[in-house]
């Protein structure tokens, strides 16, 4: 693959994250500038004493500044940025540390008492300037990433001129340069910014846009400045393996950066299955920890740490949405309804003036001391109260002649995920009385059965375009998505088919809720023992599961996932069927018969020294092991794949790891 050349610079960001958690000394308001010559007749002596106080912190602030650019109290440290497919260092990124005798100032304490004292732009040329002649003395190759900020570059009286004169060294190819264009700063006019960083370019200088994702690093100045290079954020790389959200955008980073012509770095690097999910997205570049810590000399060999994790082949599985294809935060308080409630003092006459007031309450809850002990639906009730004398013989009565007693609770912060569990159970009574929303075990409010029918109908639409709605795992696409990228990658790997055994008499005769309990008991089985790192399970429709191994202890955790599984499957069946073994059922010919135990058989074929050239062929291929294991005595079989002969029985053990 073609390297395509690399740019970027830096002087003072290391410290940024941890300096944003405390009040930046920008916004301490200092004052003016010019020396204070009040006029004494007009103000007390302890005005003077203030004015005289403030002028001199003035002076000490100015101070600062001036030994921190004039002499030695600025030093550069190097952290290097590497190319993953080569491993080679191609940059190192300047990051600037003080020194400052008799002070505790950070570099970002020093850039925040710069921009309150309107000498930004002084003290960023200066830090870069500290930190391109320490690189230059160093004669280390590669190209040097500066941070400056686009408050120093628009400063009034800073000309393009200052800037180049600040990172020209003797010796040193200023094109070796690239400014990182920080997000400190909201930039008001990203053209203008443009044009300015034209006559930068135009002396070789490259640019970056720094930390994407995080401040004010966004589409409008990456589209209007054109970086040559664009550096993800820390946010979006750390936890990249283990996040399906993070994963999405920064996917749709590499699209963006693709069409506009930008290199991609990941920062942050600090976990090697980032690292590994950042190769697996094409993307060039990755900065941080794992590679290298930042240090006085420019780093020229990354760590052991990076070069185990990078030379690791196995294909990555991406990470996936433990629920439904959104993280959409719906929650139980999100369908309330502000509703009154009664307490166990109040009679039905209370009631009855209650749902009067409000016509189109569907039920009221009652109430102990503001905890919820049930809840009286509104056509019950007015139906009950319409009948002959039922007025005379009932308004005085308590509230609790009409309630429902085991009312259905949900506290405010359960998602409508888990409340997907209320629509498939047997107590449908939630559709009339719909449900009472608590916070702390106190009453809120009211959730009709209508408006959770209609969200959670949503939520399965949803996901089932890219995963199971029963079980939430990933579905057809995904699957095929997986199976393409570990032929692409001639990597071997064995697929396995889990399809359960006399599955459809069970659910016919215990019902299809019962039914559903028994696929996501597999669903469990086949996750509880899974590799996350390089196994993949996917469930592709009714009771059938794919699930892709790429380590050579496959068949012993197969052989433990049915076995696992059948044990819990006989959990499910009444105490007089798991006796006698089974169950008497319609079979598929309307003609009763004996069914046993619902168990799982599982087909496999090994991918190992040939490939497919496409996904559907290792799906029919596992369809026809699976077929082949429902005819044997123990339920299992593997297939060995064979370019010339398609499968074969396997003979011997399959060995698929590198």
């Amino acid at each position: 693959m073609k390297i395509r050349s690399f740019d970027i610079c830096l002087p003072h960001k290391q410290t940024h994250h941890v300096a944003l958690q405390r009040q930046p000394i920008a916004d301490i308001k200092f004052p003016p500038e010019a020396p204070m010559t009040p006029d004494s007749s007009a103000l007390s002596e302890s005005s003077l004493a203030m004015i005289k106080v403030m002028t001199d912190a003035a002076e000490r602030e100015r101070s600062l500044l001036d030994q921190a650019l004039a002499s030695e109290a600025l030093t550069a440290h190097f952290q290097p940025v590497v190319h993953i497919e080569t491993n080679a260092v191609v940059a190192h990124e300047g990051l600037i540390r003080s020194v400052l005798a008799g002070t505790a100032l950070t570099p970002i304490d020093l850039l925040d008492l710069a921009r309150a004292r309107g000498r930004l732009a002084d003290f960023e040329l200066g830090a870069a300037r500290c930190i391109v002649n320490q690189f230059a003395q160093t004669g280390v190759d590669g190209r040097l990433l500066i941070n400056l900020s686009a408050h120093a570059i628009l400063q009034a009286g800073v000309r393009p001129e200052d800037v180049i004169e600040a990172l020209s060294v003797p010796g040193f190819d200023l094109s070796r340069v690239t400014i990182e264009l920080t997000e400190r700063d909201i930039v008001e006019d990203a053209a203008k910014l443009a044009h300015s960083l034209g006559y930068l370019r135009a002396s070789g200088i490259r640019i970056a846009l720094d930390d994407f994702g995080n401040g004010h690093s966004n589409f409008e100045m990456w589209n209007e400045i054109h970086p040559e290079v664009v550096k993800i954020d820390r946010y979006l790389i750390n936890g990249l393996s283990r996040s399906a959200e993070k994963l999405a955008i920064v996917r749709a980073l590499c699209t963006v950066a693709e069409t506009l012509g930008a290199d991609l770095v990941g920062e942050g690097v600090e976990n090697p299955d980032d690292l590994r999910m950042l190769r697996e997205l094409r993307i060039p570049y990755a900065q941080g920890f794992l590679i290298a810590r930042p240090s006085a000399v420019p780093t020229v060999q990354v760590s052991r740490q990076y070069i185990d994790a990078v030379t690791d082949q196995e294909v990555v599985v991406p990470p996936r949405l433990s629920g439904p294809v959104t993280a959409r935060p719906l929650k139980a308080e999100h369908l309330l309804i502000e509703a009154p409630a009664v307490s166990l003092a109040q009679n039905n006459d209370h009631v009855a003036a209650i749902f009067s007031m409000h016509e189109r309450l569907h039920a009221i809850a009652v109430v102990d001391q503001g905890k919820p002990v049930g809840i009286i639906n509104r056509r019950h009730f007015t139906e009950r109260m319409a009948q002959p004398f039922a007025r005379e013989l009932f308004a005085r009565k308590g509230c609790t002649a009409f309630m429902n007693d085991a009312p259905l609770l949900c506290d405010a912060e359960q998602s409508l995920q888990s409340m997907a569990d209320i629509l498939r159970g047997e107590d449908q009574r939630y559709l009339s009385d719909g449900f009472i929303i608590t916070r702390g075990g106190m009453y809120l409010g009211l959730g009709t059965g209508e408006s959770l029918v209609r969200r959670v109908t949503e939520i399965r639409v949803e996901a089932a375009r890219y995963a199971n709605p029963l079980t939430f795992l990933p579905g057809n696409i995904p699957v095929t998505e997986h199976l393409d990228r570990l032929l692409q990658a001639r990597r071997p790997f064995v697929t396995t088919y889990f399809d359960l055994d006399f599955f459809k008499p069970f659910n016919d005769h215990y019902g299809y809720f019962r039914g559903d309990e028994m696929i996501r008991l597999l669903a469990s089985a086949l996750t509880g023992d899974l590799r996350q790192d390089s196994d993949f399970v996917g469930h592709i429709g009714g009771d059938d599961f794919i699930v892709l191994f790429q380590s050579n202890d496959w068949e012993e955790r197969c052989r433990q996932m049915r076995e696992r599984f059948n044990t819990m499957a006989a959990t499910l069946f009444d105490d007089v069927d798991r006796l006698r073994g089974g169950i008497e059922a319609e079979d598929r010919h309307g003609n009763l018969r004996f069914f046993p135990l619902t168990t799982v058989s599982v087909g496999a074929v090994a991918i190992v020294d040939d490939f497919p050239s496409e996904a559907e062929s290792v799906a029919s291929l596992a369809a026809q092991a699976k077929r082949t294991a429902k005819r044997q005595s123990d339920g299992f079989h593997l297939d060995r794949y064979r370019a010339d002969m398609h499968a074969l029985p396997a003979i011997g053990p399959i060995d698929i790891e590198p």
